[in-house]
């Protein structure tokens, strides 16, 4: 009896345990392999980081025939907001490489598994296919705009350092440059600006363009432009009105009703207001609903969807 019973515990000693993997360490894989697999969602903004440095550079080269005089009797004669000009306009150039680079990604999502069949291999992963639609959707929301942050505010610093050693090799004054230049404000206010229009405000365009790419077979970018164009045009020729368009516009043109203090070649003001503002906003809650929507659909799709 004593030796059945040694044989029974040894027998179960050697049974190997499932190993349980939390959802949590799932996602984090799963948002990690999307940062593997397409690297061109910082090395596009970096390259024109890159290039915007160069071009900065050059701009201050003494023997350029265009630079930025940056003399104490020049900068009383000019507005100070002048001086925050080029840090506004690589910000912009930045953000704006960046959404481009977050479409074409939603667009390929999950239309590229499919196509090259490479699906096949991550559904015999113990990844659901929830886990990876919202991995796939917090690229866009939520990474992309962290990833601008970072470039955008390492450019701005780089070009404020070249700015104080023109300056210096000048002989001019470098405390005027830094005090016309609130780098805590623009930072605060371009960090604002990612997280909440880049990330939250633009989310139905990410969670749209997702499930096109779950359902589409080709040619997704025109199924995804297709529709609402078709939308317009019938509710124009109907009822002659462009509501619609009007609305998509509105949601492009990035929440206007929240207005910032400051030019408009400045990086703004940010306030409590305007966060509460955004916040309380009924649209933005609005999008994130449709946003939801979007995305059970495309996981409801890619669940089912066969391969190419």
């Amino acid at each position: 009896m004593n030796i059945q019973t040694d044989a029974v515990s040894s027998l179960e000693g050697n049974v190997a345990v499932p190993v349980v993997i939390p959802g949590s360490r799932r996602f984090y894989w799963s948002v990690r392999r999307e940062l593997w697999e397409n690297r061109s969602l910082y090395l596009a903004p970096l390259a024109v980081a890159a290039l915007f440095l160069a071009a900065f550079l050059i701009g201050h080269h003494p023997r350029a025939h265009v630079h930025m005089d940056l003399s104490f009797h020049s900068m009383q004669r000019q507005r100070p907001d002048v001086f925050q000009q080029p840090y506004t306009i690589a910000a912009l150039l930045l953000m704006g490489t960046t959404f481009v680079v977050a479409v074409f990604y939603c667009l390929e999502a999950l239309y590229g598994e499919r196509r090259d069949r490479s699906i096949l291999f991550w559904k015999s992963l113990p990844v659901s296919d929830m886990t990876t639609v919202l991995a796939k959707a917090t690229i866009p929301i939520l990474i992309l705009p962290l990833i601008t942050f970072a470039i955008v505010l390492v450019t701005q610093s780089i070009m404020l350092l070249l700015s104080s050693a023109v300056m210096l090799a000048r002989g001019q004054n470098v405390a005027e440059l830094w005090s016309h230049l609130p780098l805590w404000q623009m930072s605060l206010m371009l960090f604002f600006h990612m997280v909440a229009i880049h990330g939250l405000w633009y989310a139905p365009f990410y969670g749209w363009l997702l499930l096109i790419s779950a359902w589409a077979r080709r040619a997704p970018f025109l199924w995804a432009v297709l529709p609402p164009v078709v939308v317009g045009v019938i509710e124009k020729i109907a009822f002659n009105t462009s509501h619609f368009a009007a609305l998509l516009g509105y949601r492009f043109g990035g929440n206007s009703d929240v207005e910032f203090t400051g030019g408009p070649m400045t990086m703004g003001v940010l306030t409590a207001s305007d966060v509460v503002r955004f916040f309380t906003d009924p649209s933005l809650w609005t999008g994130l609903a449709l946003t939801a929507v979007f995305l059970a659909a495309a996981i409801r799709l890619r669940r089912y969807r066969e391969p190419m």
